[in-house]
Parts: structure tokens; C-alpha cells; sequence
């Protein structure tokens, strides 16, 4: 009989929640700008702010203190791309277990930090999440060893189902709720409480468009992986989901979009700026479907899940300059000159009475369309918008210069 999940598995996972300081309720926050932006009444659940920064410890530690209860005493072995590793290093801590956390060679920094921080033995290994797991799951056949599988396991999924139970008390007359989806964990439980609890609220799943395994999976009946994800939210770039999650998304959920990078990264800005909170890219996918053309929600009261806040500081910076590129905050201006002294002095100028900020200028001069005695300025400006930006290289066209937008 295949495994499956149901609204008492969910219910008794949180009846083991008894420490906050392990895994807390978390709120629920109105945003009048996304409200805005979508035309819905916008209501984000800051699972972010759960101690590990997501929400991969309510299932981790769901499954080992049940296995605590039974009296395991044996060493947890996991594999994770980062969320998952800190919420089973936490629970296994705080159940007194030993953990061994595997993860790939790439794993942000930060992540593998704050696994070490709470107390697991972390092993680098493999170029890919799929890698890491093959490898903890060998280790895991020697005597001794508990595999904690980041979806694949009833405990698990029941464990994060607990946040369905938590947004459906937060937010009664909810139409819609949007879930990211990795391994299909989160939302085979969120699924499965909110539907339990209502069958009409809506359940949306999101993936990365470059790391999108369920849309291929729904429509040819099994599971479908994707050997190698590329997407800036890594904590959904599993690249596979399970029979387990599978029929619980066939069964629960209305519908799966995708969303690409780049919606993400303006997901992630935005989220920064309108509602002051910094969430990673899997945290972000949610805001992205619900700016996205793919969901209609005018009108709903709609629940996305901030599912994440784990950000490598160095992923924010490559976000942050993508965002504000895209955005004209961030302008690269080619400028063709007559190379001679005064120059660069007389542009810098006109950039400057315009009210931008320059922020690197270079000068090229072995480029071959260029004449002899001629010369190309490169700036990179900041400005505080496409507004601006046109009006500043108006600016330096009136002033007699051959102006190319890089970006």
C-alpha cells in the first residue's frame, strides 16, 4: 500500500511541537503593496523567521523525537542543499542524537555554517544535491545509522503539514494559498491539512522553471527528476520529488506554475523593500508566482509562503545588482570620446548636475571599430530609475557624445 499522509498525522505532529525555542508559530503579516501589485488581499506567512530561518525543522523534528519516543539511539545521517540540514542538525541536538548532515560542494557557505552551529557533523560531497543523497543513503545502509530523508517520509510531511494547520487558523476566509515546492514535502502537507480542514481554499504550488520536475511529473503519472537544476533558489532545487509527495500533490493540489530566475530575484527585492523582510530565493518564488501572469487572484484573500530566509550573503549581492540592473538603478553607459585630457572630467560632471552617482568608470581603447585618437568611457551609474536614467543620457547626447546602453 503506497504511504501516505492524513489531517491526524498532521495534528499529532504538532501536538510534539513543546519548545518554541524549537519550532515556533510563526506570523502572518498584511501587505498593502503586494495587495496592490495583485489586486488580492496579500497576507505572507513569515516562516522565515522560524529560528533555523525556514521551515524544514517542524518536519525534522517531527520524525526524531518520535524516533526519540521509540528509543533510538542511533546516529541521523541527512542530505540537504542547505534548509533541511539546519532543521534535522536542530532537531537531532535537541533529542540528544548525533547527526551527520551531507551536502554538495557548492552548498552556501552561510548554510553550511549554521548546520555546523547547531551541532551535526557536516560532510561536503558530490557537485549536485542528487550526489549528496546517494551518498548519504550508502553510508546509511552501515548498522547504526537513521537516514532523514528531506520529503520522502511520512513524518516528515506531517511535520510541515503543521504550517496548514497554522495559516487556515491565521487567516479563516483564505481562498488561496501559494506554496514553492522542492521535493513536494511542504506542499504534500500544507495540501493535505488545508484541504482536510476546507476543500474549496485554493492550493497553488511554485517551482523554478529551470528546476520544474512536478509539471512533467503530473502529466506522465511518476516521479520525474531533473539531473541538473539551475535556479538561484537552491532550496528547491532538488531536481526530484517522490511517489510519496506526488500523490499527495495529484490528490490536493489545484494547480503548479513555474517561475524564472529573474522573477525571483525582483520577488526578492521587493519583498526587501515593501514589506522589510529578507527572504531567499525559495522563500521568494511564492511572491513571484503572485506577481506573475500565470496566477489570478483579484479579489482572493491569498496566503504566500515565506517559506525561507537562509540567503548567501554573496547570492544576495549577484541578486541585488541583477534586480537594480533590470530595474535602470544600475546603468552601464559606453560613451565614444576624443582621447584627451578633460574628458572623462566634462561627462563626469554632466552625470553628476543630473544627480546620479558614478560608481566605476573605465577607459577601452583597443576595441576595433574605434578610430585612431578615439576612445570609449565606460560608466556605471546609479540612478533612481529608467526616469532618470533617460534623463541623464539625454544629458550627455546634448553635449555632443555617442551614448550605448550596455544593459
Amino acid at each position: 500500500m503506497t504511504e501516505t499522509v492524513t489531517l491526524a498525522d498532521i495534528e499529532a505532529a504538532r501536538e510534539r511541537f513543546d519548545d518554541p525555542a524549537i519550532v515556533r508559530r510563526t506570523p502572518i503579516e498584511t501587505n498593502r503593496s503586494l495587495s496592490e501589485m495583485s489586486g488580492a488581499d496579500v497576507n505572507l506567512k513569515m516562516e522565515h523567521l522560524q529560528r533555523t530561518g525556514s521551515f524544514k525543522t517542524r518536519g525534522a523534528y517531527n520524525k526524531l523525537k518520535g524516533e526519540a519516543e521509540k528509543g533510538s539511539d542511533e546516529h541521523v545521517i541527512a542530505a540537504s542543499a542547505g534548509n533541511h540540514a539546519q532543521g534535522v542538525a536542530l532537531a537531532a541536538t535537541t533529542v540528544g542524537m548525533e547527526s551527520t548532515i551531507v551536502m554538495p560542494e557548492n552548498a552556501p557557505q552561510a548554510k553550511v555554517d549554521a548546520t555546523r552551529s547547531y551541532g551535526a557533523t557536516v560532510e561536503l560531497h558530490g557537485a549536485t544535491f542528487g550526489e549528496a543523497m546517494s551518498y548519504a543513503q550508502a553510508t546509511a545502509e552501515e548498522p547504526g545509522y537513521l537516514f532523514v530523508h528531506a520529503y520522502d517520509d511520512p513524518a516528515i510531511v506531517a511535520g510541515q503539514g503543521t504550517l496548514g494547520l497554522e495559516i487556515y487558523e491565521q487567516v479563516p476566509d483564505v481562498d488561496t494559498v501559494i506554496v514553492p515546492i522542492g521535493g513536494g514535502g511542504l506542499i504534500g502537507g500544507i495540501s493535505t491539512a488545508l484541504k482536510a480542514l476546507d476543500d474549496d481554499v485554493r492550493v497553488i504550488g511554485v517551482q523554478a522553471d529551470l528546476a520544474a520536475t512536478v509539471p512533467d511529473s503530473l502529466k506522465k503519472g511518476i516521479p520525474i527528476d531533473e539531473e541538473s537544476p539551475k535556479t538561484i533558489a537552491d532550496g528547491i532545487a532538488t531536481g526530484s520529488i517522490s511517489e510519496l509527495t506526488l500523490g499527495l500533490i495529484e490528490e490536493h493540489v489545484d494547480e503548479v506554475v513555474t517561475v524564472s530566475d529573474d522573477e525571483i530575484a525582483r520577488s526578492i527585492l521587493v519583498v526587501l523593500e515593501r514589506a522589510k523582510q529578507l527572504i531567499e530565493g525559495a522563500g521568494a518564488a511564492s511572491v513571484a508566482a503572485l506577481l506573475s501572469d500565470e496566477v489570478d487572484v483579484e479579489g482572493e484573500t491569498v496566503v504566500p509562503l515565506l517559506c525561507g530566509g537562509n540567503i548567501d550573503m554573496s547570492m544576495l549581492q549577484t541578486v541585488l545588482t541583477h534586480a537594480l540592473t533590470d530595474r535602470s538603478q544600475l546603468l552601464r553607459l559606453r560613451i565614444r570620446i576624443r582621447d584627451q585630457p578633460g574628458e572623462m572630467g566634462r561627462i563626469s560632471s554632466i552625470i553628476g548636475e543630473k544627480g546620479a552617482n558614478i560608481r566605476t568608470v573605465r577607459h577601452d581603447r583597443a576595441v576595433g571599430d574605434l578610430e585612431v585618437g578615439d576612445a570609449y568611457l565606460v560608466f556605471q551609474v546609479v540612478t533612481s530609475g529608467e526616469g532618470h536614467a533617460e534623463n541623464v543620457v539625454s544629458a550627455i547626447e546634448d553635449a555632443g557624445y555617442e551614448v550605448e546602453r550596455v544593459n
